[in-house]
C-alpha cells in the first residue's frame, strides 16, 4: 500500500465531506474521490472527536444542555449539514413519491418539503436528547458516544455502497463521484477504522465488550434495512440515501449507548 497514494485519499475524502481546508498538493479526482470513500469513517471518527472537544469546553461553561447544542452546532458548521441535508432530502423524495423516477425528481430538488422538515427537525431532537442525558450522567460518556456514533454510522452508510448499486444514472448529484461503490476491501479498511473509538472505550472501561457488539449490530442492521428500502423503493442508492443512513445510524448507536449507560 502506497503510504502517500492514501494518505492523499484520506485528504481527499476529508475535503470533500467537511469544510476543513485541505493542502493544495493533495489535487483532484472522480476516481481518487470515489477511492477515498474508504476513509469516510475516518472523517466521522475526526468530526466527532471535534464535537467531544467542543463538548468538553463548553460543558465547563454552561450548562449541558446549552454545552450539547453548541457541540451539535459545531459539528453541523463543520460538515456543511452535509449528512443532514442528505436526511431531509431522502425523506421528501421517499414521502413524496411512489415511482422510482419521481422519489429521485424530488431528491434532486434542493427545496425542503414536510418530510424532510418532520425527518430533520426529529433527528435533531432525538440526538439532543440522547446526548443530554448522557452529559447529565457524565460529560465524559456523551464525549465518547460522539466519537463512536460519527465513525460508526459512516461505517454504516459504507455498507450501503457495498451491498448495493448507484441508482442515479443521469443528473446531478452529490454522490456521483462515489457512485461506482466500493469493493469489500475497502469497505473492510473503512469499518476498522470505525472500530478504533469502540476498541479504546473498552480499553478505557466505560464500554463493555457486550455493549460494543451491541453498538455494531445496531450499526449494521440500521444499514442492512436501509440498504433493503432502498433497493425496493428505487433499486439502489443515492448520496442522499448515503446521508439519511448515516443520521439515522447514528442516532441508533446514541440511543444504544444510552440504553447501556444510564
Amino acid at each position: 500500500m502506497d503510504a502517500h497514494r492514501e494518505l492523499r485519499r484520506a485528504f481527499i475524502a476529508l475535503g470533500y465531506f467537511t469544510r476543513i481546508p485541505i493542502p493544495g498538493w493533495v489535487g483532484w479526482s472522480p476516481d481518487e474521490l470515489n477511492r477515498a470513500a474508504r476513509y469516510f469513517p475516518l472523517v466521522g471518527l475526526l468530526v466527532g472527536a471535534a464535537g467531544a472537544l467542543s463538548l468538553c469546553i463548553a460543558d465547563a461553561v454552561w450548562p449541558g444542555g446549552v454545552a450539547v447544542a453548541l457541540s451539535m452546532l459545531f459539528t453541523v458548521v463543520l460538515t456543511g449539514a452535509f449528512h443532514e441535508d442528505g436526511l431531509a432530502d431522502a425523506a421528501d423524495g421517499f414521502g413524496g413519491g411512489f415511482e422510482p423516477d419521481r422519489v429521485l425528481t424530488i431528491m434532486q430538488d434542493s427545496r425542503i418539503g414536510t418530510y424532510g422538515a418532520i425527518a430533520l427537525a426529529l433527528a435533531l431532537l432525538i440526538k439532543f436528547s440522547a446526548l443530554v442525558a448522557l452529559v447529565e450522567r457524565h460529560p465524559g460518556l456523551a464525549a465518547v458516544a460522539l466519537v463512536i456514533a460519527h465513525a460508526g454510522s459512516r461505517a454504516a452508510a459504507l455498507s450501503v455502497m457495498v451491498w448495493l448499486p448507484y441508482a442515479r444514472t443521469t443528473g446531478a448529484a452529490k454522490a456521483k463521484p462515489v457512485a461506482e461503490g466500493i469493493t469489500d476491501r475497502e469497505w473492510r479498511i473503512g469499518a476498522a477504522i470505525a472500530l478504533l473509538p469502540l476498541l479504546l472505550a473498552g480499553w478505557l472501561a466505560p464500554l463493555t465488550l457486550l455493549q460494543g457488539a451491541a453498538v455494531v449490530l445496531a450499526a449494521l442492521a440500521v444499514a442492512w434495512l436501509a440498504a433493503r428500502y432502498f433497493r425496493r423503493r428505487i433499486g439502489g442508492y443515492t448520496g442522499d440515501c448515503l446521508g439519511a443512513t448515516q443520521q439515522l445510524a447514528e442516532i441508533v448507536i446514541y440511543l444504544v449507548l444510552g440504553a447501556a449507560w444510564l
